[in-house]
């Protein structure tokens, strides 16, 4: 059996989000007993919760909802990258001494412990790297802090730059255990046919 890395955070109450974003909450709706022979819920959250892949509907109003994009930049082979203590944003000549090669889809660690709380104070792309890695192929970027973008922006430049090369983007990955290196990326998003975003089980597999 291939080793599997498992890089999604835990989903419950208390999992960390934007502020103002819906958090998890679950309530059952019917459970085992007299005439009932299984347990149902039903849950409220954000798509944003947990590791999760934004649609290009999240940062333009005419742009596909994440149940019309195509599933193929979210399944197959990335590179991970370590940038940890390289500063606020993740820039081109922090990926370029291994960038040789590269597959369609990167992945970049940029903290010692991926956040369980909300706080400001995450890594983020340069939207110039976003641009750079578009002209070598890239289709898909992810990132073990909450957003691709500072938490403070109010264009989300980077977004934008993901929109105009089409690249997809996963965010909230838990990249902790992950050594750098070439992996197998398996991080398929639901068919939410009107949502900006879905959550995924992100997981990465060995070649």
């Amino acid at each position: 059996m291939k080793r599997i890395w498992d890089i999604s955070p835990p989903i419950a109450p208390d999992s960390a989000l934007f502020p103002g974003d819906e958090p998890y909450s679950q309530k059952w709706t019917a459970r085992i007993g007299p005439g009932c022979p299984v347990n149902l819920s039903a849950i409220t959250m954000s798509p944003h919760i947990g590791a999760h892949a934004d649609a290009p509907l999240h940062y333009a109003d005419d742009a596909p909802a994440i149940g019309a994009v195509s599933l193929v930049p979210y399944l197959g082979p990335c590179r991970v990258f370590h940038v940890i203590g390289k500063g606020q944003l993740v820039r081109p000549e922090h990926l370029l001494p291994f960038i040789e090669g590269v597959p369609e889809r990167v992945l970049v660690r940029t903290c010692e412990r991926a956040p369980t709380t909300w706080s400001e104070d995450f890594a983020s792309f340069a939207p110039e790297t976003i641009d750079w890695l578009a002209t070598l192929g890239v289709k898909l970027v992810g990132i073990d802090s909450q957003s691709v973008d500072p938490a403070s922006s109010k264009t989300l430049d980077s977004h934008h730059r993901l929109l105009a090369n089409d690249l997809r983007v996963l965010e909230n990955l838990v990249l902790d255990e992950v050594p750098a290196g070439d992996y197998e990326l398996i991080a398929l998003p639901l068919k939410l046919t009107q949502a900006c975003a879905s959550p995924v089980r992100a997981v990465l597999r060995e070649l």
